[in-house]
């Protein structure tokens, strides 16, 4: 094994195979990937809110009824529309700061939970197990958020200072 990696460090140049360039050229593509998922989204975004606009300006001027479905269709195109933005919105914050914000993506799966339950079609109360178990994510969301954002002791705790030690 070891003589098999010695032949393979002889024909590649040691630069290649060392971990922090190694690592550089990782991070590279996974912001690349980020920014390209990121201009993707930001179109899809823009297209769908152009859609949105322009179906909200049909039911404005073609006299439609709001009441009943559509106006549940519309709430639910609303807020996908929202939880994109959520997303896009920790795509950037990653891009940013080179961190996944779990603030941010608990509240992006809370919006979608909510949305879930306000999108509900007419006759889901008789399906209480589908009621319970969006209940249940949602209670858990909110308390895993909850739990992200309480202050823990290491956080409050003001910095020790130690004691000047005489020479």
């Amino acid at each position: 094994m070891r003589s098999a990696l010695s032949r393979l460090r002889r024909r590649i140049p040691g630069r290649w195979i060392d971990d922090p360039l190694f690592l550089r050229l990782i991070d590279l593509g996974e912001r690349q990937v980020a920014k390209l998922l990121a201009g993707l989204l930001f179109l899809v975004t823009l297209v769908a809110a152009l859609q949105l606009s322009w179906a909200v300006l049909g039911m404005l001027f073609g006299g439609s009824d709001w009441l009943g479905g559509r106006l549940i269709g519309l709430l639910g195109d609303l807020l996908n529309l929202l939880i994109a933005l959520e997303v896009l919105q920790n795509l950037t914050a990653y891009l940013r700061r080179r961190v996944v914000q779990i603030e941010l993506v608990l509240l992006t799966a809370m919006t979608a939970v909510a949305r879930k339950v306000i999108v509900l079609p007419a006759g889901s109360e008789n399906k209480p197990e589908l009621l319970l178990g969006l209940g249940v994510v949602l209670l858990c969301l909110a308390v895993s958020w909850w739990l992200v954002r309480a202050p823990s002791p290491a956080r409050t705790e003001p910095a020790r200072s130690f004691p000047e030690q005489d020479p």
